[in-house]
């Protein structure tokens, strides 16, 4: 009894709820996790990526969950804007700005302070400044705002890397992908017609038809989010008409001046109106 007595397992080890037990569980979990594998299935989770925002959650939270190794993580993410096609870099890119929101949610700023710092890293593997990128610099550029635009990065920073950037896009045909992403007109075109023709001038940073393709396909489908979005109304109370309201402009001085002159025209329809019912009444008692 003395030796059951011995190994015996602390009261205050004991979780007291399943949620407690399933933290216990994934604390023994993550402490087992070898390193290695680790990265290699968020690498491959970056490789994934798509247009989907369930492929974005998916590598997030991969990366929350083992936020131990987020030095390790940050620089996967790092290495694989380096080594891979510019379509998967235009993926992690966008991937970016949706990981921090949910870094910011969970409460883990070390992401977020990490990606301040290989800020101009990011931007110089996304959108090189050796043409192959040019097709991304929209791509930078709109990230960058939306990151901007949450407080993730200041807008000095931004306005100097757009001053670069801006430099490197150039005429995206020239690279044989006629459909950048920010293009509404081309997405809605075929892939078959926005496929450069045989004949065009050619560069060593072309594209093949298959990444084309995948790159419309792609930017088709971030472009029909979008306007879901826009016209989306949050389930609240008078939720539709409050924003109505704050996209209704302040009332000026076009405006007091317009209704003036409405009011004015609706007077003189009322004279005239007026002064023909009265004509009309007039010649009906002529007649009788």
């Amino acid at each position: 009894m003395s030796g059951d007595k011995n190994h015996s397992v602390p009261s205050h080890w004991v979780p007291t709820s399943s949620r407690q037990a399933q933290s216990l569980a994934w604390t023994v979990v993550l402490n087992m996790a070898d390193p290695f594998e680790v990265r290699m299935r968020f690498t491959s989770q970056l490789q994934h990526l798509n247009a989907s925002v369930s492929s974005a959650q998916k590598a997030a939270q991969y990366a929350l969950r083992f936020r131990d190794m987020d030095e390790d993580l940050h620089s996967c993410i790092l290495e694989q804007l380096e080594r891979n096609n510019m379509n998967i870099r235009a993926n992690i890119m966008y991937f970016i700005e949706h990981f921090l929101d949910m870094a910011q949610r969970d409460g883990h700023p070390e992401y977020i302070r990490m990606m301040q710092r290989d800020i101009i890293r990011v931007v110089d593997a996304v959108a090189p400044d050796d043409g192959s990128g040019a097709a991304n610099v929209k791509v930078v550029r709109k990230v960058l705002q939306g990151l901007q635009g949450k407080g993730y990065l200041e807008s000095q920073a931004v306005s100097q890397i757009e001053d670069v950037i801006k430099e490197r896009e150039t005429n995206v045909e020239d690279l044989g992908l006629a459909s950048p992403n920010g293009d509404v007109e081309m997405t809605d075109m075929p892939p078959s017609q926005t496929i450069p023709k045989a004949g065009r001038r050619s560069t060593s940073h072309q594209l093949d038809k298959r990444q084309i393709e995948q790159r419309i396909e792609e930017d088709r489908e971030r472009h029909k989010r979008e306007r879901e979005s826009i016209w989306a109304v949050p389930k609240a109370e008078n939720a539709e008409m409050d924003r109505l309201w704050e996209e209704t402009s302040d009332f000026g001085e076009d405006d007091d001046r317009l209704l003036t002159e409405e009011l004015d025209d609706f007077h003189k329809e009322m004279e005239i109106q007026s002064n023909c019912q009265h004509h009309h009444g007039a010649a009906n008692g002529t007649r009788h």
